[in-house]
């Protein structure tokens, strides 16, 4: 089974969305390549991921976004993404980010 990932990227974050296609197994992580924000040019914003999929890849995704501005997982419930890493303290963990996804 494949991930398979989208960029989207504005002023202030870049919205990581995520898609699988079926049930995956924890060992798709050690292949998994998601986009490099050093290569794609968003090191320097936060990152809001979005997606369905199991907590284990959240948390990999979570891991290997950890070099940016700040990571923020994406909630519908609350219209926007709840930041859950920061380096930056402008922004805190906990800070709700409002933003509609396309």
């Amino acid at each position: 089974m494949n991930v398979a990932f989208e960029i989207s990227i504005n002023e202030n974050f870049a919205v990581v969305d995520f898609a699988l296609d079926g049930i995956i197994a924890p060992d798709v992580l050690n292949g998994l390549s998601p986009p490099d924000p050093v290569q794609e040019n968003f090191a320097h914003l936060g990152v809001v991921l979005s997606g369905r999929g199991p907590i284990w890849l959240y948390g990999f995704l979570v891991h290997f976004y950890h070099p940016t501005k700040w990571v923020a997982t994406h909630d519908p419930r609350v219209q926007g993404a709840v930041i859950v890493a920061s380096h930056t303290p402008e922004i805190e963990v906990g800070t709700l980010i409002h933003f509609q996804k396309k």
